[in-house]
């Protein structure tokens, strides 16, 4: 018996890992985005080994309190928790797309007890005659079955290879999405420490500003008071000092609202604290971003990924809309026992088994499937145009950060040399004024440009600082030279 029941599965068996013999639907190809890649970028200048990407790139601004708040907010940040979280969704979904390709096997037992009462009627002799009178009889049956039916879907025209294919490639760009907002917290995280340190160093000096308005406003009322100057130099000191004053509350703010921004970004209750006073010698010239980027570092965004996974799924879903236009045949099988004695039940001569297979082809839908396949090709086209979008995208931030830095670098020397003068200009006018032979306006705006310069050379140094951010993100990393 069991030489029989394994003889007849061997059909199935057979017919079984037939499936997936062709796909349908174009195989994936990177596609080109009708772009000629240059070897470089317009706006790298020089010519040397090409760079290739490093992880952390944030501690090269050598800053460990930096380095600490970045551990911190790829720990505790929201967002990627939510995108790691996304992941594993799309990875269970994926899980239950891949199953569909393997047969599916079931484990099915019963265990039945029945009383019946029966009716019959039953002859009885009564003297001369006979009648028939009404008996009943209670009969109890019992009946017990084990099977472990089996189903499977060939694959002959890879629908569900397909689908596996997409499903695969939906995860690939979940974990794209993933780097991606993974590599924008980090991004903004460096970027607000370094927009933090900044606006304490505009406080620092325009506090520093105010003390000296305060100065110079005393020796003006003291030389009022002996009859060397007008009222109006006193009014003039009095309104510069004042307006100082009053820009103080707003770069508070702006302090209190950026140190709020990264209380959450690290996952905390959005705290504020006082300003911190940094040194004189704050800004930390960053090594020169090494020549002869290759364009092909590009292609190592999470978000280009992402846009190809994305493509990947969608061809995947042209070739799995065409598969559905053709026959799906799927096998059942069955094998166990049944016995109406539990003690028997799995003797060979109560065993039992049973193949089907059925066929099912579309054979009028008013043109609903053939539609189906065309919208899968026309979402192609789209996810084509948004990585073409995606990749033009990428070489513009570059180029853009490229160019930034070189003219922002032009603009920190312009400024220098503005601070250099400001401060000359300032001390020759606080000099000639007390000699009586300037008024106070000319102080005032001697004052005032030594200041600004200043408060320009703060927000140059702030440019380039988060601007090699810039230029590492859109990178998809940093870069170390290789060799």
């Amino acid at each position: 018996m069991k030489r029989r029941t394994a003889i007849a599965l061997l059909p199935f068996l057979a017919v079984l890992f037939m499936g997936g013999c062709m796909k349908m639907g174009p195989d994936f190809k990177r596609p080109s985005p009708g772009l000629e890649l240059p070897a470089s970028f317009q706006h790298d200048t020089t010519s040397a080994k090409p760079a290739s990407l490093t992880k952390a790139w944030w501690r090269a601004y050598g800053n460990p309190e930096l380095n600490a708040l970045v551990e911190q907010a790829l720990k505790n940040n929201w967002d990627i928790r939510q995108a790691a979280a996304r992941v594993m969704e799309v990875r269970s979904q994926f899980i239950q797309t891949r199953a569909d390709r393997f047969p599916s096997v079931n484990l099915q037992a019963s265990a039945q007890r029945q009383r019946q009462t029966l009716h019959a009627p039953v002859p009885v002799f009564n003297g001369a005659t006979i009648q028939l009178q009404d008996q009943q009889k209670r009969e109890t049956t019992n009946a017990f079955s084990l099977s472990l039916p089996l189903s499977y879907e060939l694959d002959l025209w890879g629908r569900l290879a397909r689908a596996e294919e997409g499903a695969r490639a939906s995860l690939l760009e979940a974990e794209e999405n993933r780097r991606t907002i993974a590599q924008a917290v980090v991004a903004e995280t460096v970027t607000l420490y370094l927009n933090i340190e900044a606006i304490e160093r505009r406080i620092q000096i325009l506090r520093k500003s105010i003390d000296r308005y305060r100065q110079s406003l005393k020796l003006v009322e003291f030389r009022y008071e002996h009859g060397l100057t007008s009222i109006l130099d006193v009014r003039q000191a009095r309104r510069i000092l004042a307006q100082a004053q009053s820009s103080l509350p707003t770069l508070l703010q702006e302090l209190g609202t950026a140190q709020q921004k990264m209380a959450i970004l690290l996952g905390h209750y959005p705290k504020t604290r006082p300003p911190r006073t940094h040194p004189s010698g704050y800004f930390k010239e960053l090594p020169p971003v090494p020549p002869g980027l290759p364009s092909e570092l590009l292609l190592r965004r999470p978000d280009i990924m992402a846009a190809e996974a994305r493509l990947r799924a969608l061809n995947a879903q042209v070739g799995q809309a065409r598969a559905n236009r053709f026959p799906h045949i799927t096998l059942t099988a069955s094998f166990g026992y049944a016995s109406d004695e539990l003690a028997h039940l799995l003797l060979p001569e109560s065993s039992l088994w049973n193949l089907a297979a059925g066929l099912l082809q579309p054979l009028f839908d008013a043109g609903r499937l053939k539609a189906v396949e065309e919208g899968a090709r026309a979402r192609y086209r789209q996810g084509l145009a948004a990585y073409a979008k995606t990749l033009l995208n990428a070489f513009s931030e570059v180029e853009n950060g490229l160019l930034t830095r070189k003219e922002q670098l032009e603009r920190r020397k312009r400024v220098l040399v503005l601070l250099e003068e400001a401060r000359a200009t300032q001390t020759v006018a606080e000099g000639r004024y007390k000699r009586g032979l300037v008024n106070y306006i000319t102080v005032l705006d001697a004052q005032q440009a030594r200041f600004q310069a200043e408060d320009s050379l703060i927000l140059v140094d702030l440019a380039l600082l988060t601007n090699r951010v810039t230029l590492y993100r859109s990178l998809g990393g940093g870069w170390e030279k290789n060799g």
